[in-house]
């Protein structure tokens, strides 16, 4: 016979696996509450495995539990969210426009032939957004390869997947290079 009292002490940890609500497919059902590319849009209920949501989805915050309370308090605010959906995408819409417009230069050390020492690369265009007050994550420039010569690049930036927008980058040979050009 199992011994009561240690099992009637025992209390559920809230925090295990067999917390998260089971979907029909033996995944996690979550609400998401943003947008996760290649999983969904904000409001929706996906189900994904236990490791990807305890590990990701919620720490991250991009999605809670998907409980009665939260699906109901969505509908509810579905109109709310469209309308700050809506508004974030055109904040978005005109800094692409933003972008379009602004070509940024870098200084980089440049040996004789006109190669840089190294090369300019996301970290270096997001300081130089910073000096202009434009303000980007890491995440949103795209770059096709690495800039290792002096000259004009087009940058691919993505604020979203819909919103896309290219940025001049224009690399120049620092004061202290050794390059003159011919």
């Amino acid at each position: 016979m199992p011994n009561t009292k240690k099992m009637r002490k025992q209390k559920r940890n809230p925090f295990k696996r067999n917390y998260l609500p089971k979907g029909p497919n033996g995944g996690v059902q979550l609400l998401l509450i943003q947008r996760v590319e290649h999983l969904g849009k904000q409001g929706d209920i996906v189900e994904v495995r236990p490791g990807y949501a305890n590990n990701y989805l919620i720490p991250q915050g991009f999605a809670t539990i998907a409980t009665e309370h939260h699906k109901r308090m969505v509908e509810k605010h579905k109109e709310k969210l469209l309308e700050i959906q809506k508004s974030r995408m055109d904040s978005l819409r005109t800094l692409a426009d933003q972008l379009k417009n602004i070509s940024i230069s870098i200084e980089a050390n440049v040996n004789e032939q006109g190669h840089l020492y190294g090369s300019v690369g996301t970290t270096e265009i997001l300081n130089a957004l910073k000096k202009m007050d434009i303000t980007l994550e890491e995440h949103h420039i795209k770059l096709a390869g690495p800039m290792r010569e002096h000259g004009m690049y087009l940058v691919k930036i993505q604020l979203s997947p819909e919103i896309e927008a290219e940025l001049r980058v224009w690399i120049i040979p620092g004061a202290g290079s050794s390059f003159t050009e011919k």
